[in-house]
């Protein structure tokens, strides 16, 4: 039976590889800490935060290395999970401008930056957890390679 777990995990990625991946995780987690830890949001922090930007240029610069082995899915769930955080940001900044009107935009934003920053939050967490478990991360079935059969 071949199936799309199957293929990432066609070939075993390096110890360095494996290493530099939890180095992402960490820089992720660092701006999510820095989120909790100060005044500022953890939506925010991981953002725009040295630490989260860092971490997405190093994603790209080794994502064709990550191809075909199991910490491919990793890669795609750093980018993604940076990616749509800055959609959700975006859609709850254009959202509660026009609400700031009518006093309960503020009120919309602080919810919308939370509940982005727990999404994000839940899921340096859950990656992390996985990779320290050599598991490969649920994919998206539009990301998930095609099989023949």
């Amino acid at each position: 039976m071949n199936s799309s777990a199957d293929n990432a995990t066609a070939r075993a990625p390096s110890a360095g590889l494996v290493s530099y991946t939890h180095l992402i995780y960490g820089l992720h987690a660092c701006a999510v800490l820095t989120g909790i830890l100060t005044s500022s949001s953890i939506a925010g922090r991981f953002l725009f935060g040295l630490p989260s930007i860092i971490a997405v240029i190093l994603n790209y610069a080794r994502r064709d290395e990550a191809r075909g082995t199991w910490l491919e899915s990793h890669f795609e769930w750093q980018i993604h999970t940076f990616w749509y955080a800055l959609l959700w940001i975006a859609v709850t900044l254009l959202v509660s401008a026009p609400l700031l009107l009518v006093v309960v935009g503020i009120f919309f934003a602080i919810a919308g930056f939370a509940l982005v920053g727990l999404w994000v939050a839940y899921r340096v967490v859950r990656g992390w957890m996985a990779l320290y478990a050599k598991a490969p991360m649920p994919r998206h079935p539009a990301v998930t390679p095609a099989t023949g059969g």
